[in-house]
């Protein structure tokens, strides 16, 4: 049973995940590989809209998705855009990234095989990696601007759409964590983090809500 408050501070985390950032024309648009294959879906639906002239699809498999995305995220997310009647010219893959990290150096280097001058940036993630990208392309990717998108839904449609709230929960306290410790490593730039986001995480963290954490004190 998930108490009012976890609820709460879990909504919470959910509004500070996401940066607010309004979809503007970019000169490409990376998809950052997941289980997720509405992001693939709402790339789709911001190349339709003008928003970005070449799709980038970057992931390889990781535990949760080498069952339903054997042959690898970016490639499913591929075949997602190209059934949406995204043309295959207007699409490319990298198929190697299993992390933040390498989803945007990888894809950095695809662009720039490719010929592709790139000056802006629009990232489509799942929701609550809205904020992760972002600071993680900032940091590996300096000079572009960066524009964060995620399939606009609140969090109980996104808890719904999950059928596991506790997972959830689970995934937006891995993702505050590090926020907290990846800027110390050297893997994003620091983001102000509010005290009540804090305070929330904090709580969280004690109510159990910690299958995703870093091995690592929260």
């Amino acid at each position: 049973m998930i108490s009012t408050q976890a609820w709460a501070d879990a909504r919470r985390l959910w509004d500070y995940h996401q940066v607010g950032h309004t979809p503007r024309p970019c000169s490409v648009a990376i998809g950052l590989g997941s289980h997720d294959l509405g992001v693939a879906d709402t790339a789709v639906d911001l190349y339709k809209q003008g928003m970005a002239p070449l799709l980038v699809f970057t992931g390889a498999t990781s535990p949760t998705t080498q069952e339903r995305m054997p042959r690898g995220e970016a490639v499913h997310y591929r075949e997602r855009a190209l059934e949406l009647g995204v043309p295959s010219s207007a699409v490319l893959v990298e198929p190697n990234a299993r992390n933040t990290g390498e989803n945007i150096k990888f894809s950095r280097a695809v662009l720039e095989e490719a010929g592709v001058q790139v000056t802006s940036v629009l990232l489509i993630s799942k929701p609550y990696e809205e904020r992760r990208a972002y600071a993680t392309a900032c940091k590996l990717w300096p000079g572009i601007e960066f524009v964060s998108a995620s399939t606009p839904m609140t969090f109980d449609e996104y808890v719904d759409s999950i059928q596991d709230a506790h997972l959830v929960i689970d995934m937006l306290v891995g993702a505050l964590q590090r926020l907290l410790v990846y800027p110390e490593q050297g893997f994003m730039i620091s983001q102000p983090v509010p005290d009540d986001v804090r305070e929330a995480y904090e709580r969280l963290c004690r109510q159990g809500f910690t299958s995703r954490l870093l091995a690592t004190n929260p």
